[in-house]
């Protein structure tokens, strides 16, 4: 593990064994990054947005470091949960305002291989959200690809570095990911009020 990440591992490990103070400061060390991460996630989206950067972080947090017990591995593996509990929590948002399309007007071919920005309506990442939900039945590694990609922004390195494979794994993986995603969302452009 790298030192700079070896803070963030340790204040984890206190967290998990219950100490407040190791809560506060993880939080003030973390802040920043994990703000990043929301305001990627909400960059692009309809002028319409309900959920802002900072209020999805601050939701995020209360997942995070609510009443469940969530033991992390180490710094990736809380990133990659934060990660994770956003994409939920916008999934959550789009359905609480019943916008579900299938496909969500989402064309196949616009998963880019640079990390995104969200650009999608609410019903797209309910589309997206469900796909991704199909994709773990089967895939599970290639769908965490895509919630690392996709959803936390992290390159190709830090994707591998994460999962703890290589950089051509990930890359293999994504191009695959995210051609049976194409597919997935692509069933819906052809008739949008077909239930699956």
């Amino acid at each position: 593990m790298e030192p700079a990440n070896q803070p963030i591992t340790q204040l984890l490990a206190e967290v998990t064994k219950g100490d407040p103070r190791a809560q506060r400061r993880l939080w003030s060390v973390i802040y920043d990054e994990l703000h990043a991460m929301a305001r990627s996630q909400t960059a692009k989206e309809a002028r319409a947005k309900t959920l802002q950067p900072t209020a999805l972080l601050h939701e995020a947090y209360f997942r995070l470091f609510g009443d469940n017990h969530i033991e992390w591995d180490n710094r990736n593996h809380f990133f990659a949960t934060a990660a994770k509990v956003m994409r939920q929590i916008r999934i959550d948002d789009a359905r609480s305002r019943k916008c579900i399309k299938r496909g969500g007007g989402r064309r196949a071919g616009e998963l880019e291989d640079e990390p995104p920005v969200w650009d999608q309506d609410p019903a797209e990442v309910l589309a997206i959200g469900e796909a991704i939900k199909r994709l773990e039945e089967t895939e599970p590694r290639k769908a965490e690809i895509v919630n690392l990609r996709y959803f936390a922004g992290m390159t190709e390195v830090e994707t591998a570095t994460a999962l703890g494979v290589s950089r051509r794994t990930v890359q293999i993986d994504w191009r695959v990911a995210r051609a049976w995603l194409h597919r997935e969302l692509s069933k819906g452009d052809t008739n949008p009020d077909h239930p699956r």
